[in-house]
């Protein structure tokens, strides 16, 4: 797992997954085993899936050399609003993109590190 700070300003964690490491075929499949991670933790909450990659396709978008799928799972960890400026970094979003030979997930960092471990250790597991 990569820490990077995408445009100099974001905490962007990134993990790649080769396709030959994993029982997971597509993007939905990985998305599948993420939203089953979402769904067993105590306080996190599935809100949706959002299709970025046909939604960039429908705008006549730029496109990733080879990015065959783009996909984004969106829930929350939050259990308490101690201040609005929370609802800005609030809900999570963990990105899948599919290409030919691996799958590339990405997420930025929460605001409390115990969650930004949660969501790498679900990462992680996919390849288990």
């Amino acid at each position: 797992m990569i820490k990077t700070n995408f445009l100099d300003k974001y905490p962007v964690f990134s993990f790649e997954i080769a396709k030959s490491s994993t029982s997971l075929k597509s993007a939905d499949e990985v998305l599948l085993a993420l939203k089953a991670k979402v769904d067993e933790h105590k306080v996190a909450t599935y809100i949706a899936t959002f299709d970025h990659y046909s939604h960039t396709k429908k705008l006549g978008g730029a496109m990733l050399e080879g990015l065959l799928d783009a996909k984004n799972l969106i829930f929350c960890f939050g259990q308490a609003i101690p201040t609005t400026k929370i609802l800005a970094v609030r809900p999570r979003s963990i990105g899948v993109s599919e290409f030919e030979d691996r799958f590339c997930i990405d997420f930025m960092e929460a605001p409390k590190d115990d969650l930004t471990i949660v969501m790498q250790k679900w990462i992680e597991e996919l390849t288990i």
